[in-house]
């Protein structure tokens, strides 16, 4: 199987795609897609994506599938990624909701604007931004304290999900230190075979 992914390599959402394939040894072709400049999105992913976004993917059958946690679903299921126990693969879905509701919306957001870019929000608008982003660290922390993982015991599409982000946090501002549950995961998540970061 080769997959056609419309790709960024500065995008989280991107790298997820990229992780779980690499991971599960899928052989995937990029066609990058800027994230800056947005004039030609219908014209590149019309059709693709209903909301003109990256990542898309393009499956060797030539059926599109958009959104970087479904893309994730779509092929981790059957592998150590996601498990069968439907009360499991709910909590995975849980923690992906919360990653793209709560974590990506203030994280990622701001590691846009201050490091892709390099423009600053209206001063309110960030601070506003960077408590919404301590409030999903805070969060994470709180659940890390008991958990290695997010859910069960072992790595799977949860922590690439909120992975993702959250290792280049930094780059948006905001200091992991007071989050050692936090940071510690990072580094189980950058210690599991073929997990780069996201600028590998």
């Amino acid at each position: 199987m080769t997959v056609l992914l419309y790709d960024n390599p500065v995008s989280g959402n991107c790298y997820k795609v990229r992780l779980i394939l690499s991971l599960l040894g899928i052989e995937f072709e990029r066609r990058e897609v800027s994230v800056l400049d947005l004039s030609d999105r219908i014209e590149v992913l019309g059709g693709l994506s209903p909301t003109l976004n990256v990542p898309v993917v393009v499956l060797d059958d030539g059926r599109p599938l958009a959104e970087s946690n479904a893309i994730l679903w779509h092929f981790a299921d059957g592998t150590r990624y996601l498990p069968d126990d439907p009360y499991e693969r709910a909590r995975i879905l849980q923690w992906m909701f919360f990653e793209q509701h709560k974590h990506e919306p203030a994280i990622a957001v701001l590691r846009y604007w201050q490091s892709i870019r390099e423009e600053e929000l209206p001063a309110a608008e960030t601070e506003a931004k960077r408590d919404a982003g301590r409030v999903a660290l805070r969060v994470m922390e709180r659940h890390l304290r008991e958990h290695d993982y997010f859910v069960g015991a072992g790595f799977t599409i949860a922590d690439i999900a909120l992975y993702a982000y959250t290792h280049v946090a930094p780059e948006g501002g905001f200091a992991l230190d007071p989050y050692p549950a936090v940071t510690g995961w990072l580094a189980r998540v950058a210690a599991e075979p073929g997990v780069t970061p996201i600028s590998a």
